[in-house]
């Protein structure tokens, strides 16, 4: 863009993901702010990796219980579409696709071709939000600062559903999102911002990620600006470090029944 007065107009920016509602309306935002802002997706895991995965680390029965847990909260479709589109309208989000956007499809963002693109598109900066982890060959090919938008506050609750585990463990005040640096852990980096939200009456385990994304979107914003004025503060996350998953289906039931969240 010539002529342009914006001073991000020439550092480019990417996004790292698996795509979804989430970071399409993350990425829509970010492309309005930071011209040649450019997509790097893989392809989803499938639900028998992950089931695998998980396996190994919490063992079978912890493992399909998770797994149960998301095919029987996805029941409420209708519902959950309803309050998708009510979060979206009251952020002022979209998340439908843009074809201008430049995206190149990886297999995965550990892959050769992930690296191959980061070399060719040259990015000043990389957001990842909602896909796998990154490989340490992987952050070893990648010259530049990568930023997570996490759902959930670092380091209580690491890993998936940081925003349900929040209120599943009484503590509302903690339910919010983290902007940290990338490093081979879970949510291990550095902290760059955080942010807190309030849950709706109609949202659940399913909209609460899509609720701190929207809340996150600003921060993430600055922290994007910090990394391309070379301004960035990162700072060790405060608190006893814990990492979470989707929780079983008995887990999940009984916190519906006794505590209303589901």
């Amino acid at each position: 863009m010539e002529n342009s007065t914006d001073p991000f107009a020439n550092r480019r920016v990417v996004v790292m993901t698996a795509g979804g509602t989430n970071p399409q309306a993350v990425i829509n935002v970010l492309a309005t702010r930071f011209p040649g802002l450019a997509v790097i997706q893989e392809r989803p895991e499938s639900k028998s990796v992950l089931v695998k995965r998980r396996a190994r680390r919490v063992g079978w029965i912890n493992a399909l219980g998770q797994l149960a847990t998301m095919v029987v909260s996805r029941l409420g479709k209708s519902a959950l579409k309803r309050r998708t589109a009510e979060i979206l309208a009251e952020h002022k989000l979209s998340a439908e696709p843009v074809p201008a956007i430049e995206t190149v499809h990886v297999p995965s963002l550990n892959d050769p071709a992930c690296y191959a693109a980061v070399a060719r598109l040259q990015p000043a900066v990389i957001l990842t939000v909602s896909c796998r982890l990154l490989s340490r060959q992987t952050l070893g090919k990648i010259p530049c600062p990568i930023i997570n938008l996490h759902a959930g506050i670092n380091p209580m609750y690491r890993g998936q559903a940081g925003g349900y585990w929040a209120l599943a463990k009484g503590d509302p005040g903690n339910f919010g999102a983290t902007l940290h640096l990338v490093d081979a852990g879970v949510d291990t980096g550095d902290t760059l911002y955080e942010v807190r939200a309030t849950p709706g009456k109609g949202d659940s385990m399913m909209t609460y990620p899509l609720l701190l994304t929207a809340a996150a979107l600003p921060w993430a914003i600055r922290a994007i600006e910090d990394a391309l004025e070379g301004r960035l503060a990162p700072r060790k996350a405060q608190g006893a470090s814990a990492m979470h998953d989707n929780p079983p289906i008995w887990t999940w039931i009984w916190n519906g029944i006794t505590k209303g969240l589901w």
